[in-house]
């Protein structure tokens, strides 16, 4: 075992809750809350149906539960299931420099492994959270320093996810070890551009990489062997010995919208011009998007469903300035097909701006000119996303307004608010039974 795999493991199974930072333990309780209400809504959506389905059909058991249905197979089962829910939408957190989405990677693994645990305390559950952002963060880094392709979340979420899901578990040393080592190797190596260019139920994998994760750590935990883990592929060793000194978790990005986050600077940069100049979609003649490349390759037709609707820029720019929101609403039939909402998508057009693409990934910015029909022409300036870090992150209360927006019509009102106080005060559970009960659907 080389030295920075054993500084993995050390962190993974040494940590505790009161050995962190303040700051990070109320940011462990804000991903929580806004990973948890991105499940519950995706929960709601057509790959959902597909995948419960399937959880139930392949994958039996009683050892966990799929959120907000409160059925019960398998923790693999459990674990892919949630996994689907939680990115179902895309509106879940994610980290800059990875491309992709550590919350939803790391929940559905962590919920599966305390209830395979039996007897895990809240503050045991979140540490183990903290875990898996941690871990999935600097094995995305890894990933994509190592390879050449832009990979999916699951596919380094798969590591991190087997690390927290273990720990939960007791696994050893040396079962966290070959834990890791199987996810890695049996991982989805998804080529996440080709997702791009032809959107599908697939997404980043995540769902695939949650599976993955649990299946890894009950094999580890049975003797199976797994290959040395990528931790010691890292170009940079501070990247891994930066662990329990660097708390990666407090430099993610959150979402407002149910978009690709590549989509959401020229959302912005849309809304601050129709708020600025009080303009109205009908006033608009065309709206020209400048952003990087990456961006530009997000199709540009007219959706055929709601991985299609996410997986767009001219679309939640549409989205935005009919409805002044990109939610479940607007990305779900049938709001989706809405001809006003489709004849506004014709008139959104992109180009490739320069200085976007060299700050890219590390900054992803855009540019939105709107002509008026009166032949006015506005520019948003250089804009970034809402809620990236360092100085838009959202309020506590911003937070929260989002987890209502997203959970009331799934869980209702009273079950939203009952939620969200269990999560604020999660690390005083003696056990995850607030989490499951209160995700219950209403009249589920």
């Amino acid at each position: 075992m080389g030295e920075l795999t054993s500084h993995t493991i050390d962190f993974t199974l040494a940590t505790r809750w009161d050995d962190l930072p303040a700051g990070v333990q109320h940011q462990a309780k804000r991903c929580l809350m806004d990973t948890l209400g991105a499940m519950i809504a995706g929960s709601q959506t057509p790959v959902a149906g597909i995948m419960r389905k399937t959880a139930l059909e392949q994958f039996g058991g009683d050892q966990a539960t799929i959120m907000v249905t409160g059925e019960r197979v398998s923790a693999a089962g459990a674990a892919l299931t949630n996994g689907f829910f939680g990115n179902a939408l895309d509106i879940d957190d994610g980290y800059r420099n990875v491309k992709g989405h550590p919350g939803a990677c790391a929940l559905p693994p962590v919920l599966a492994g305390a209830q395979l645990a039996g007897n895990c305390s809240g503050a045991e559950f979140l540490t183990a959270l903290v875990v898996g952002y941690e871990l999935g963060i600097r094995a995305g880094v890894i990933r994509h320093a190592t390879y050449d392709a832009y990979h999916s979340s699951g596919s380094w979420g798969a590591v991190a996810g087997a690390a927290a899901a273990g720990r939960l578990m007791g696994l050893t040393e040396d079962q966290l070890f070959h834990a890791m080592g199987a996810a890695e190797y049996h991982a989805p190596i998804a080529p996440m551009m080709k997702g791009i260019d032809t959107p599908a139920m697939g997404k980043d994998s995540i769902g695939w990489g949650c599976m993955v994760a649990v299946l890894s750590a009950t094999m580890a935990r049975e003797r199976f062997t797994g290959i040395c883990p990528l931790f010691d592929d890292a170009p940079d060793d501070a990247w891994v010995k930066s662990l329990g000194q660097q708390w990666e978790i407090l430099n993610l990005y959150f979402k407002p919208y149910a978009a690709c986050r590549w989509g959401q600077p020229a959302v912005a940069g849309a809304l601050k011009i129709a708020r600025e100049q009080d303009l109205r979609p009908a006033q608009i003649q065309r709206i020209r998007v400048r952003t990087f490349k990456a961006a530009t390759r997000l199709p540009h037709g007219y959706p055929r469903n709601t991985e299609e609707a996410q997986y767009s820029l001219a679309f939640p720019v549409a989205a935005a300035l009919l409805d002044g929101e990109v939610g479940p609403g607007q990305v779900l039939p049938p709001r989706l097909h809405d001809p006003d909402l489709l004849a506004l998508l014709d008139r959104v057009s992109t180009e490739v701006a320069p200085e976007f693409e060299a700050e890219f990934p590390a900054k992803a910015h855009a540019e939105v000119v709107v002509e008026t029909t009166s032949g006015n022409v506005y520019r948003s300036g250089r804009i970034e996303a809402l809620w990236e870090p360092p100085d838009t992150l959202p309020t506590d209360k911003e937070l929260e307004s989002k987890f209502f927006w997203l959970t009331d019509p799934v869980i209702g009102k009273i079950g939203a608010q009952r939620l969200i106080e269990n999560i604020w005060t999660a690390d005083q559970w003696t056990s995850i039974a607030p989490i499951i009960d209160r995700c219950r659907a209403t009249g589920g």
